[in-house]
């Protein structure tokens, strides 16, 4: 076949029997889900029935990389990994960075679908062929340790590995899949499903090439990406000066950094907690993704040791949301998060919400808000299951709802929210709602649109015209993900230009209207397979606090999240009924079954 952007294989690994095969990619896949998280979309779908057990054999567990992932197309470099997540009960999927999605598609293959389960530690390699070989020597080690000495024993410094910690072993609902040192598949606790299975490590050695279907006209599209990238400034701006945390002054400054659990949208330590202060006190260096021209990535260095972050989220679940201005603290916590292998929002987000909890005395943490000295403790604790970390490892809500109090999580259908508080962001509040692998801003990231003003500016106060805006961002988000392309560049990007790098690298001539259409195919698929598993209208909704608690202070001051007038608005926008069930006509126009 000629080159397509794809490797046109996919590796099906059974743990159970220890089988392992190649199968050539359904060629409807390509024109139906993309790559990346719609391959991993469809497989979930065919071979896992709503409601299983996370931690089943029969829950699987999916690797799988886009048409633009190792094209060469500017920040092409992303993965996805996809699974019935143990932390919300959805068909959720975690992305991530680096170099591991390349090497994956230089081996040969565009995804890694695994069933079953292993009695015992293994980790998968693959070099264009695959083996599993044990991992007995390797368990109990960090995600970086046990990626050098995947590295040392197999002699390939080359070598690309997406690992779990002890956090991941030990089923941690928030532990995530860690590759190339820092670069996190976070969200939803998909490390944990890879411990169930008793896999450690997939390690890929990508030796082979991309080939893409237009070289001359994709090399002309990628200079013209280069070119917005430059001149929107991007490539130049404080996202590569200060790395994401750049932008937490500014949060600060809006009224919606959360603050203590989201009890306040401003934090009075925020100059001390800021990608600048951590420029001039920790910065070591950068740390670019495969063919990255911003290079967002930090490496930093505190209390002796050297890693890399801690991104914008990371400074402000482990700092402001538990009422922590000590930046040196916040990053060895961050490095510890890594090694461990936990996500640092749900970590960090679990840990203010029970220091809410042990304030208003219904529980005796040991630990209250503003205690950096005890952060570093709390997170190891999480990591290993031990003393109060076994509970506060099920994540914020089911800590919540263990002492009688689930309203202290702030966390949609499980999920721990990220870094914006909902009642200064209208719209991003009904992206948090209704975001079909819970809350969550990157599935739809309305931030852009309601504080950057790209690709248009809208009040963050108002509802008008956020429901139609929501769905669109989601959309594609999902097409984003699917791509295998960074999603910082929806900051000046938008859905033409994203199918004009899909149209060079595979040569199939997709508009922004399909391209769009193929996101939304995506989103269905997965509000299905939650409903199948019995979600409902109800879990479409913020914690009690953002619906009746106002902020404060700040330009926010006053406002709640109105989810009255946002959630029917959205629900006709996609063509759902009012229970938020896709209508059949919905499901005919989209092709789906």
């Amino acid at each position: 076949m000629p080159p397509d952007g794809y490797a046109g294989r996919i590796l099906a690994v059974d743990l159970s029997r220890k089988t392992l095969s190649n199968e050539p990619l359904p060629p409807e896949w390509k024109d139906r889900y993309l790559g990346g998280r719609g391959f991993g979309v469809a497989a979930v779908r065919e071979r896992v029935r709503p409601g299983t057990d996370p931690f089943a054999p029969e829950n699987v567990l999916v690797f799988a990389a886009g048409p633009l992932t190792g094209s060469g197309m500017p920040l092409g470099a992303r993965y996805d990994v996809v699974t019935a997540s143990p932390l919300t009960g959805t068909l959720t999927s975690a992305n991530s960075g680096g170099f591991f999605g390349t090497a994956l598609k230089r081996a040969g293959f565009d995804a890694v679908i695994i069933s079953g389960a292993s009695a015992t530690p293994l980790y998968l390699y693959i070099d264009g062929q695959a083996e599993l070989r044990d991992a007995s020597a390797y368990h109990g080690m960090g995600t970086g340790e046990t990626a050098r000495a995947i590295a040392a024993d197999t002699g390939e410094a080359g070598i690309r590995v997406a690992a779990i910690g002890p956090a991941g072993e030990r089923r941690c609902r928030m532990a995530a899949v860690m590759n190339d040192g820092g670069r996190a598949a976070g969200r939803g606790g998909v490390g944990a499903v890879m411990g169930a299975k008793n896999v450690k490590a997939v390690a890929v050695l990508g030796t082979g090439t991309v080939g893409v279907a237009d070289p001359e006209r994709a090399r002309d599209v990628g200079r013209q990406i280069l070119r917005t990238l430059k001149e929107t400034g991007l490539t130049t701006g404080s996202l590569r000066t200060h790395g994401t945390a750049g932008v937490l002054p500014r949060i600060n400054g809006l009224g919606i950094l959360p603050t203590r659990n989201f009890r306040e949208g401003m934090f009075e330590g925020a100059e001390n907690v800021s990608g600048e202060r951590m420029t001039e006190t920790l910065l070591k260096g950068r740390k670019p993704c495969y063919a990255c021209s911003v290079g967002c990535g930090r490496i930093t260095e505190s209390g002796g040791v050297s890693g890399e972050g801690p991104e914008y989220e990371t400074i402000w679940a482990l700092g402001p949301a538990c009422g922590i201005d000590d930046l040196p603290k916040i990053a060895e916590a961050n490095y510890l998060c890594n090694e461990l292998g936990l996500d640092t929002i749900s970590t960090g987000s679990t840990i203010a919400c029970a220091m809410e909890i042990a304030e208003d005395g219904h529980i005796d943490t040991g630990f209250r808000f503003g205690d950096a000295g005890a952060l570093g403790r709390i997170v190891r604790m999480i990591g290993y299951r031990e003393g109060i970390g076994d509970l506060l490892a099920e994540g914020s809500y089911r800590t919540a709802a263990f002492v009688g109090h689930p309203d202290y999580s702030m966390s949609v259908k499980g999920q721990e929210l990220p870094a914006y508080d909902p009642r200064g962001l209208q719209g991003l509040g009904l992206n948090y709602a209704t975001s079909v692998r819970g809350g969550c801003h990157v599935y739809g990231n309305m931030l852009y649109a309601e504080v950057i003003g790209s690709p248009v500016r809208l009040d963050p106060y108002t509802t008008e015209g956020k429901a139609e805006w929501t769905k669109e961002f989601q959309d594609l988000g999902a097409a984003i993900d699917a791509a295998g392309i960074c999603i910082f560049t929806e900051r000046v990007l938008w859905a033409p230009e994203y199918a004009l790098m899909v149209a060079a690298v595979t040569g199939r001539e997709i508009d922004a209207k399909g391209l769009l259409r193929t996101g939304e195919r995506i989103w269905n698929l997965q509000k299905l397979w939650n409903i199948g598993a019995g979600l409902t209208r109800d879990d479409d909704t913020l914690p009690a606090r953002f619906l009746t608690v106002p902020l404060r202070e700040g330009p926010p001051a006053g406002e709640v999240w109105r989810r009255d007038e946002l959630l029917p608005a959205y629900y006709a926008a996609r063509g759902w009924d009012e229970q938020g069930v896709p209508k059949p006509e919905t499901l005919r126009a989209l092709d789906i079954a």
